[in-house]
């Protein structure tokens, strides 16, 4: 206790000043070892700044290390800087090994630029979503399918890297699915986590394709721990969907010429033939008789008769009958809910179904 004290006091209280000052320099080496602790402590955060921090601490202390035992000529000194040298280097081999471990392969790296990054989704959260799917990317060859209307089960879901996939019912093709889209997001949302199913379209690779999927119980596990990865899947299915929808949507106007209303709960809302849609246009349309109470109503918009010509009976109303061939029936009617109607949406609207006026 008196020797700290005594210490203190010719430091702070009573210090002494040195009896003669050494007027030559100290070496190259020990300057150099100062110069390179002032750049390694300009080092960041994260990683990489730590990698950057310790690589430098590890050569100024070496640098010293040696300007001890060639200049100073002192065992402590050279002693304590090699000692130093070998902790940050321990430091740096732990570090190299963390980075290394926790790398994803250049598949994930480009997935998580393309979909993950946007979002600003941080990479350990990425890395979990990587981590429940083995990190594996399965392929599927040309004219190999992913699932068969029917047959396949819904027990995965499945994300395209690379490649084209035809989706097509009863051999009519809907849509093509494209890289980094969801192969089964409609299948997937309308079922709930208790229940089973069925595809009900038949996706077919049309080129070499890639893609990684995460079976159903795991990533039910997963969205159960984590509230975060499940508002994001629950984004990202939603925004798949809404592109598909927007897709099938765009192929029906192309095939019959009519606009669909996809934000009904089935695409059996049709607003009448193209060449009627164009009469409408040129002829000014005549007043609506008041509807009979006792008749149905009917989802065709009919076009105004031609001038001079007699007007026309009215039509009986047209009850839409589903293909008994596909599973259309249960899209007619309004379903449970909103995630099942978004998943029947895929099923196009077949020509025979369109009422001939």
């Amino acid at each position: 206790m008196s020797a700290n004290s005594t210490l203190l006091d010719r430091i702070i209280f009573h210090p002494t000043l040195c009896d003669q000052w050494k007027f030559f320099s100290e070496g190259a080496t020990y300057h150099l070892g100062g110069c390179i602790f002032l750049l390694g402590f300009m080092g960041g955060s994260g990683t990489y700044g730590t990698i950057y921090i310790f690589g430098f601490m590890a050569t100024g202390f070496l640098c010293w290390a040696l300007w001890g035992w060639l200049d100073a000529c002192g065992v402590d000194i050279f002693t304590w800087n090699l000692l130093l040298v070998l902790i940050c280097a321990l430091q740096l081999a732990h570090l190299v090994y963390q980075l290394r471990k926790d790398t994803v392969s250049e598949d994930f790296q480009q997935l998580y630029k393309q979909v993950c990054q946007p979002l600003q989704v941080p990479l350990q959260v990425y890395k979990e979503i990587v981590k429940c799917c083995e990190e594996r990317v399965l392929p599927l060859a040309r004219d190999q399918t992913y699932a068969v209307e029917g047959k396949t089960a819904i027990d995965r879901l499945s994300l395209l890297l690379s490649g084209r996939v035809r989706v097509s019912q009863d051999g009519q093709f809907l849509h093509y699915i494209f890289p980094y889209q969801f192969l089964d997001s409609p299948e997937w949302e309308s079922l709930r986590p208790s229940e089973e199913g069925t595809f009900q379209v038949t996706l077919t690779a049309e080129t070499d394709c890639s893609f990684v999927t995460w079976p159903r119980r795991q990533l039910y596990s997963l969205l159960a721990r984590e509230r975060y990865i499940a508002r994001l899947f629950s984004v990202l299915l939603g925004y798949d969907i809404s592109e598909k929808l927007y897709a099938l949507n765009e192929k029906l106007f192309a095939k019959f010429g009519l606009r669909f209303d996809i934000r009904l709960p089935s695409l059996y809302h049709v607003l009448g033939p193209a060449s009627s849609d164009a009469e409408v246009e040129q002829e000014p349309a005549e007043p609506e008789e008041p509807p009979v109470p006792s008749r149905p109503p009917t989802f065709v918009q009919t076009a105004s008769p031609a001038s001079g010509a007699p007007p026309p009976t009215a039509p009986p109303a047209l009850v839409r009958k589903p293909r008994p061939d596909s599973d259309l029936s249960a899209s007619g009617s309004l379903p449970r809910n909103n995630r099942q109607a978004l998943a029947k949406g895929r099923a196009p609207l077949a020509p025979t179904q369109t009422p001939e006026l």
